[in-house]
């Protein structure tokens, strides 16, 4: 694999590993927390957090021409992608887990991968392989088994709260592929844009439901904390890893988040795994290993293309710049001619062409 490859597969990791690690500390939070009003404080500490970032690095002129920053075309795809994931989901999901036992709940809450993939192929222009469509499965199924095992068998299944809960995953499933629409935008105004309106929306229907917002320091601390590397940080590799993998391929790697969690909560908690946690563990990292090591390269065409991201010169940016272009990697508009060549390549932003 190319070296630039491993910085998709390891920003997807990287960001399903921090996510995954919030579990066990979300589960000691909301005992007295009621889950619409904490959510709405991760959300809105991520965005607060990644908006000072920005400030800094612009203040230090370390982001300067280095991202495409959101333009007004983009508008329509960041506001459906805020919309699915950080209103309606969040809010479908609160719904059915109340109304869902928690090991029903963990195992439905794991086909956002899936939905993800399915969409991503039929109508994003995304692509796997068939050894990646194994790596997916296995992942998947690994992933099934640990939220499974890990979950509390004890409580009544109504139909309302499994339904509820496959829709908030289809849901986050659309946000995912709307926000790989963005990726080739700056991670960092991404994210904060999109906790900012998540977070705000959460806590104000928790305001209008009379639910208090925690104000104690330990809580507002935590999740401070939390809600920037959790949910902020992670959201800014994911959306880099959207840019580089396309969205089947990060989605599918994301689905490993669980297993972390459940790693940190054995280290720091001592909560030992059950057997089915265990192997579901042991085939998330061959499923992994497989979708990572793949090769895909055929013969491919690229049409005409003229948009604006973050790129160094290389095969597929060899164009002339107005004036001084800048130290690399920079960002400007600019145009790909028609070319034909091949290579091992995934759906990144310059290969989400038709496949036979």
């Amino acid at each position: 694999m190319r070296g630039k490859g491993w910085v998709g597969y390891g920003s997807a990791l990287l960001a399903a590993a921090l996510f995954g690690a919030a579990f066990p500390v979300v589960k000691g939070l909301l005992q007295g927390t009621d889950p619409l009003a904490l959510a709405g404080l991760l959300y809105a500490a991520s965005g607060i957090g990644l908006g000072a970032v920005r400030m800094l690095l612009s203040v230090f002129g370390r982001r300067e021409r280095s991202e495409a920053p959101i333009r007004r075309g983009d508008l329509g795809w960041l506001a459906a992608a805020i919309l699915s994931g950080g209103v309606v989901a969040p809010i479908l999901a609160l719904a059915g887990l109340d109304r869902t036992p928690a090991h029903v709940a963990s195992l439905l809450l794991s086909t956002e991968a899936l939905f993800t993939i399915l969409l991503a192929i039929a109508f994003f222009g995304d692509f796997l392989v068939r050894k990646e469509i194994w790596g997916v499965a296995i992942i998947l199924l690994g992933a099934a088994l640990v939220a499974g095992g890990g979950g509390d068998a004890q409580g009544v299944i109504r139909w309302e709260g499994p339904v509820l809960i496959l829709l908030s995953t289809f849901c986050w499933g659309l946000d995912n592929n709307f926000t790989q629409r963005l990726s080739a935008r700056d991670p960092l105004e991404i994210a904060s844009l999109k906790g900012l309106a998540a977070g705000g929306v959460n806590l104000g229907l928790s305001a209008l439901a009379g639910i208090p917002i925690p104000l104690g320091a330990r809580v507002l601390g935590v999740s401070a904390i939390l809600g920037f590397l959790s949910y902020g940080v992670s959201l800014v590799l994911f959306v880099g890893a959207l840019r580089r993998l396309g969205s089947a391929r990060t989605a599918a790697l994301f689905a490993t988040a669980p297993l972390f969690g459940v790693a940190l909560a054995w280290a720091l908690l001592a909560e030992v795994p059950t057997l089915l946690v265990a192997v579901g563990g042991l085939l998330i990292l061959p499923g992994t290993g497989l979708l990572i090591r793949a090769e895909h390269s055929h013969q491919h065409a690229h049409a005409p293309l003229e948009h604006e991201h973050r790129h160094e010169h290389d095969e597929h940016h060899r164009h002339d710049h107005e004036g001084e272009p800048g130290p690399e990697p920079h960002s400007h508009r600019h145009r790909h001619e028609a070319m034909e060549h091949e290579h091992a390549h995934v759906a990144d932003l310059h290969h989400r062409h038709e496949h036979p």
